[in-house]
């Protein structure tokens, strides 16, 4: 099944170019997002009634609602520095996820779908990175790698736009509008094997980004039984797995496309810089040295 959340805190099921407003299914007036309220009582919920509610909605065409990050607030965004072989090697450090464990962005940086993406400097580089997450289900601790998909509501799509320099990770990857997230989630059991996901990612109609999931260092499993061995994840927290090769630099003007196998949409944002000043930290030259613009 594929869920979306749009408009005003509102939950749609995607069937096609329509979708189903089952925003019923939750209660008004609890505690976080309907999506998150949503996911912590799935395991109640019966699957036939979802559809139940989605048939009984009238649909919305998707080209007339605005998405919006499928969870809007998370707990906590977890991402894997350095999870491929090929991006180690264009990065040319000496460590991966293994000797780095994760590190957080901040929640306040997702982006919906279809937004724009605001260069904070001008005199710093930044680039796009494409990637697969996985969004937790259930309340999870020191789960094992065998348990850990079972813990997994769905997956994503998910760009972790990283600024380069000797900054903290979590500094430069944390700004507003650095984590585009969506365009909506797809159930585990419908999605498939997360470690067999073809992952395409474009600027400015280039392709940059063209791999698969099995290239993972930690895979999907690995990760969030990691992650739940340092904190206790909660229902909607979103955990990025990684990117691959061919992270480059972004321009105001720039479009970029993710696409996912298994998600059956693009993730699509703009770049502008439209406030954009010098940093005021002085990083730049410091830090791994990203591969060339192409």
């Amino acid at each position: 099944m594929r869920l979306a959340t749009f408009g005003d805190d509102r939950i749609g099921v995607v069937h096609g170019d329509a979708v189903h407003d089952v925003s019923a299914l939750v209660d008004d007036g609890g505690s976080g997002s309907r999506m998150r309220r949503l996911i912590e009582a799935w395991p109640t919920l019966d699957s036939t009634a979802v559809s139940a509610a989605a048939d009984r909605s009238s649909p919305a065409r998707l080209a007339d609602i605005e998405l919006q990050p499928p969870v809007p607030d998370p707990t906590k965004i977890i991402a894997a520095p350095v999870n491929y072989a090929d991006h180690q090697s264009e990065m040319n450090v000496d460590a991966h996820v293994s000797a780095l464990g994760f590190f957080l962005k901040a929640p306040s940086s997702l982006l919906r779908p279809g937004g724009t993406i605001q260069l904070p400097y001008d005199d710093r580089r930044f680039d796009q990175e494409g990637e697969l997450a996985c969004i937790i289900g259930r309340r999870a601790r020191s789960l094992t790698p065998a348990e850990a998909l079972d813990h997994v509501f769905g997956y994503t799509g998910l760009m972790d736009i990283t600024m380069r320099g000797g900054e903290d990770r979590s500094t430069r990857k944390s700004f507003e509008t650095f984590t585009p997230l969506g365009p909506w989630i797809v159930t585990a059991d419908e999605f498939g094997a997360p470690g067999e996901v073809d992952l395409e990612c474009w600027v400015g109609g280039e392709q940059r980004q063209k791999a698969n999931t099995r290239n993972l260092i930690w895979d999907v499993a690995q990760l969030v039984s990691y992650a739940s061995s340092v904190t206790t994840l909660h229902p909607g927290d979103v955990i990025a797995t990684g990117t691959p090769a061919g992270v480059g630099p972004l321009a105001a003007g720039d479009t970029v496309v993710l696409n996912l196998s298994g998600l059956g949409g693009r993730l699509e944002v703009d770049v502008r810089a439209d406030a954009a000043v010098p940093s005021p930290t002085t990083g730049k030259d410091r830090g791994p040295v990203p591969p060339p613009a192409r």
